[in-house]
């Protein structure tokens, strides 16, 4: 992906099928091309264990993905209005 489009800002679950978000976060904040990148987790784990780690990985920011489909759009919106990144 060396020819990839850098993104302005990286969305990530925890609960992924082959890494774990914690792994694919780490890898990311590891990496000096990459590491200024903002990241947002988005995940349905509330455990204080993943908010630490993430925390300890400098994400930017940690938000409890909600059950809602309109819900979960107004939180996108919010979270892409804060980043002043178009939808």
């Amino acid at each position: 992906y060396a020819q990839a489009a850098r993104p302005d800002l990286v969305l990530l679950d925890l609960n992924l099928p082959r890494l774990s978000g914690l792994e694919v976060l780490r890898e990311i904040k590891e990496d000096e091309l990459l590491r200024s990148i903002p990241v947002v987790v988005l995940t349905t784990s509330k455990d204080e264990r993943d908010v630490r780690a993430c925390y300890g990985l400098r994400v930017n920011c940690y938000v409890n993905k909600p059950v809602d489909l309109a819900m979960l759009l107004t939180t996108l919106r919010s979270i892409l209005d804060r980043r002043s990144v178009p939808a």
